[in-house]
């Protein structure tokens, strides 16, 4: 937390930052050219500060330990000296997800962003040590991703305060929906709080939150980054036009699972990034012309 009230410090991450679809070539191999295309995409056209690789957008549950690590080394390529890369991470076993933290920083990775360990439900004590065991594992910053209702635990408010107290735990990607319980723990603690809900954006940065780490970013960050920066200006009329101009694909993007509209949406603007591996299909044509009129429409 900054020392003086009137004044802002940057985040590590920045203050928009996009979870990265992976794209997929026609035999369904990782297309590492086009995703150094996307980064380029993302970092020169929509302003991201930082990109996440190999998060649950980027179906990092449906890719390989060699294939992480590949698109880690491609994005850093292009461009690691413009933008963080912060490489997803998280898995339902501690020593997977330490061995994956340190092959993601032999990639060149800038920080990890870790989930809470999901679908065995481990008691806070598991999840507090799950956290610390892997910040001790490298000397990469880490973002931790709170989203109780795909984890099947959350990460508790007593939880959250103690994780940063570890010199290497920095900030938090919030998708939880607790604005009070988010609030109580950017009091208590210097952890740095990041949307994981892009339409809770600015309803979080009133309450001390940093930023967002977005799905629809892919089409909205520049835009968004001029909300947070209007925000954080004091101009709080123009950032709520923002985000009510920008509320459709905010909420829009999850009519269905996230990544399959971005792909569609990015197919639909000349950009296609190819489908997705199985279990998700890809978009309906009734969803994707749904989303497309949305796109179509925005400001962006």
């Amino acid at each position: 937390m900054p020392q003086d009230a009137n004044e802002v410090i940057e985040p590590i991450f920045g203050r928009v930052t996009t979870a990265m679809v992976t794209p997929f070539a026609a035999d369904g191999s990782v297309d590492l050219d086009k995703a150094r295309k996307l980064a380029v995409r993302l970092v020169d056209e929509q302003a991201n500060d930082a990109l996440i690789v190999n998060g649950t957008t980027g179906e990092s549950p449906t890719t390989t330990d060699e294939e992480k690590a590949a698109l880690v080394a491609a994005v850093v390529e292009a461009v690691g000296d413009r933008a963080q890369v912060v490489a997803g991470v998280g898995t339902f076993d501690t020593h997977h997800t330490i061995a994956l933290a340190k092959q993601a920083k032999d990639a060149g990775a800038h920080g990890v962003l870790v989930v809470t360990p999901y679908y065995s439900k481990p008691p806070q004590r598991g999840v507090l040590k799950h956290f610390l065991d892997v910040a001790d594992a490298t000397d990469l910053p880490l973002l931790a991703y709170d989203i109780p209702h795909r984890a099947g635990v959350q990460i508790e408010t007593k939880t959250l305060i103690a994780m940063g107290d570890h010199p290497n735990i920095v900030g938090v990607k919030d998708a939880k929906g607790d604005l009070a319980a988010s609030s109580r723990v950017i009091l208590e603690s210097n952890l740095a709080y990041y949307s994981g809900d892009d339409a809770m954006t600015l309803p979080l940065l009133s309450v001390g939150g940093v930023g967002v780490v977005g799905t629809s970013t892919h089409f909205t960050g520049r835009r968004t980054k001029q909300m947070v920066e209007a925000f954080l200006a004091g101009r709080v009329e123009e950032a709520l036009a923002l985000h009510q101009a920008l509320l459709p694909v905010y909420t829009g993007v999850f009519a269905t699972q996230g990544v399959m509209l971005v792909k569609a949406g990015l197919a639909h603007q000349g950009f296609d990034v190819g489908g997705l591996r199985a279990p998700l299909p890809s978009a309906t044509a009734e969803e994707t012309a749904a989303f497309a009129a949305i796109l179509d429409v925005a400001d962006l």
